[in-house]
């Protein structure tokens, strides 16, 4: 899950509150539920990310903010695992590189690569891979594999291709909602 807020004073809030699943246990007479982070840990000794007491996994979730001229110009996140960075960058780019709308941005085609192990058990990887929502057109998959890109297809609307929300904040104040068709998701305005 992910949220994003702004306020009429300009205060902002950014935030990927994905710790919660329906299979973590709750620590009897605590009411207290353990992170399904855990997951994220290795089991192999020589890694920096060994699951050991007093040590933390490496985390996924990203929510971020972006400033213009010391200004807030966009809240955003997305829940998404290893590939919340990736969408990320890529609606940020859409934004400011290609000068999209943000519900343009949000809902442009994205890619995703799997070639570093994924931060979830059993860290899963496939060198080379690059999955691509299948709106990207025939002839850019097939620049990507003369590059050496493995292209996987995804559907057209995926998923697993992250589920940017966001707010951005235009040079005049006005605040503009996008939420990604790819799961669940809404832009709310009063």
């Amino acid at each position: 899950s992910y949220v994003a807020v702004v306020d009429a004073e300009g205060n902002a809030f950014s935030a990927t509150p994905s710790d919660f699943s329906s299979d973590t246990p709750v620590i009897p007479g605590t009411g207290l539920a353990v992170s399904s982070r855990g997951s994220q840990g290795w089991l192999d000794p020589a890694h920096p990310s060994v699951v050991a007491p007093g040590k933390r996994p490496r985390l996924t979730p990203n929510p971020a903010m972006a400033f213009r001229d010391g200004r807030l110009f966009l809240a955003f996140g997305t829940p998404g695992g290893d590939v919340q960075c990736q969408a990320m960058l890529q609606v940020f780019l859409n934004l400011v590189v290609f000068g999209m709308a943000p519900q343009e941005a949000v809902e442009a085609p994205r890619v995703a690569t799997v070639s570093f192990p994924d931060s979830f058990w059993p860290h899963r990887y496939f060198p080379g891979r690059l999955n691509a929502e299948a709106r990207i057109g025939a002839q850019t998959l097939a620049e990507l594999a003369r590059l050496g890109h493995r292209v996987e297809r995804w559907p057209e609307w995926e998923w697993r291709a992250g589920a940017v929300c966001l707010v951005m904040v235009d040079q005049a104040g006005v605040r503009h909602g996008a939420a990604d068709p790819r799961r669940a998701s809404y832009a709310i305005g009063w």
